[in-house]
C-alpha cells in the first residue's frame, strides 16, 4: 500500500514537472487547444524512425550504437591493453598495501561499538559546558601570555639595574685604585 502511494506521488510530481515545462515552452495554456510537450516528442520520434527506416546507413548505425557506446567507454582501452594476467600481477604486487588497509579497516570496525557507547552519545549534552571551558581556557592562555610578557619586562629592568650596579662597583674600584695611586705619588719625595 505504501509503495503504491509513493509511486502515485512520484507520478504526480512528474506530471507537475511536465506541465511546468510545457508552460515554459508553449507559454500559458489556452483552454481551447492545450498543447503537450510529450505529443511533440512522440511526433519527433516517429519522424526520426521514418527517416531512419528509409536509409540503410542509419539503420546500420542504430544497430551499432551498442558497439559505439562500448568503444567510447574510457575503460575499454584498459581492457584491451591490460590482459587479465597483468591485472593479476598488479593486484599481487599491491597485496601488502591491500592487506594493511584491510587490517586498518578491521580496526575501525572493531572500534565502531565504542562510538555507540553511552559515553559518546551524551557528548552533545555536554557541549555547552565544553564550550564554556574552552572559553575559560582561552582567557587563561591570554592571561598567561600577559604574565609572561610582564615577567620579561621585569627581567629586562632587573638586568639593567644589575648592569648599573656592576658599573657602579667598577667605578668605585677604579676610584679606589686612583686614590691609592695618587696617595702613593704624594708619599714619594720628588727627586731633583
Amino acid at each position: 500500500m505504501a509503495a503504491a502511494l509513493a509511486a502515485a506521488g512520484e507520478v504526480q510530481r512528474l506530471q507537475a514537472r511536465l506541465a511546468e515545462l510545457e508552460q515554459r515552452v508553449y507559454g500559458p495554456a489556452q483552454p481551447a487547444a492545450p498543447r503537450k510537450v510529450s505529443d511533440g516528442v512522440v511526433k519527433l520520434q516517429v519522424a526520426l524512425g521514418n527517416i531512419a527506416s528509409k536509409r540503410e546507413r542509419v539503420k546500420i548505425l542504430f544497430k551499432k550504437i551498442q558497439d559505439l557506446v562500448k568503444y567510447l567507454d574510457p575503460q575499454y582501452m584498459d581492457r584491451l591493453i591490460m590482459p587479465d594476467a597483468s591485472k593479476l600481477q598488479f593486484i599481487l604486487a599491491e597485496e601488502p598495501f591491500i592487506l594493511s588497509q584491510m587490517a586498518l579497516l578491521q580496526q575501525v570496525e572493531a572500534l565502531v561499538p565504542l562510538l555507540d557507547s553511552p559515553h559518546v552519545k551524551v557528548v552533545p549534552e555536554h557541549s555547552e559546558r565544553l564550550q564554556a571551558l574552552a572559553q575559560i581556557h582561552i582567557q587563561q592562555q591570554d592571561q598567561c601570555e600577559e604574565v609572561t610578557e610582564a615577567s620579561k619586562q621585569l627581567l629586562e629592568e632587573y638586568n639593567k639595574m644589575a648592569q648599573t650596579v656592576l658599573l657602579s662597583k667598577q667605578f668605585v674600584q677604579w676610584d679606589e685604585l686612583l686614590t691609592q695611586m695618587e696617595a702613593a705619588k704624594q708619599a714619594k719625595p720628588v727627586v731633583e
